[in-house]
């Protein structure tokens, strides 16, 4: 037996006793851990589908340890500018074991004639996911922004020029505060406020005397 399920945000096929690494739980090590947003159940030549999740279906989990990932390196560099920021980043993770899949109350999938139906209905979700995706802007348009400091930023919340725009330099400055390098954020909601308005070239003009974020 198998099943589909999300867990800290990410979709895993899991079987009893498999060790999975995911993003970091606040669950303590040696403590059981259970996850019901079960997409699909796979047992034999019997398949269940949730629309989106399975009623009744549940995967339990023992945090086995707390650990950090491989160091991934992110380099920036614009070309006659002198700007270059080199930063490390590694993720926090979990190490689980799969103790047990429960199937109590869960339905049936449907004919295959309605196959199509329900899987029209699983995908839904990810059709939204998708909308709320597209609303988010590009934050590495401001001077000082790469892709670590602008995943941090929306992970936080800040998600558009017009949430970085409202927040204070110093706020951002606690907000990326793990990531590794010397970042300047004073300069950053101004920035952002200016291509929320669509000032694009008078935000260009202004970033070509910027170094990294500084005036």
């Amino acid at each position: 037996m198998y099943a589909i399920v999300e867990i800290a945000g990410h979709q895993f096929k899991v079987e009893k006793d498999q060790k999975v690494f995911v993003n970091r739980l606040a669950t303590e090590e040696g403590k059981k851990v259970d996850f019901d947003n079960v997409l699909l159940i796979g047992d034999g030549d019997n398949t269940t589908l949730g629309a989106p999740a399975i009623d009744g279906a549940l995967v339990s989990a023992k945090v086995l340890r707390h650990l950090k990932g491989d160091k991934v390196i992110v380099f920036k560099k614009k070309r006659r500018k002198g700007y270059r920021v080199k930063n490390g980043h590694r993720q926090s993770l979990s190490e689980i074991v799969i103790e047990s899949i429960t199937t109590s109350g869960a339905k049936k999938a449907a004919p295959k004639k309605e196959a199509k139906k329900e899987e029209a209905k699983a995908v839904a979700p990810k059709t939204e996911t998708k909308k709320s995706t597209d609303k988010a802007d590009d934050l590495k348009k401001v001077e000082g922004i790469g892709p670590k400091i602008a995943s941090t930023l929306v992970e936080a919340g800040i998600a558009t020029f017009a949430d970085l725009a409202k927040t204070d330099s110093a706020k951002i400055s606690e907000i990326i505060a793990d990531v590794r390098g010397n970042h300047v954020t004073d300069t950053w909601p101004a920035q952002a406020q200016m291509a929320a308005d669509g000032k694009w070239d008078e935000l260009q003009k202004w970033q070509d005397e910027l170094d990294g974020g500084k005036a």
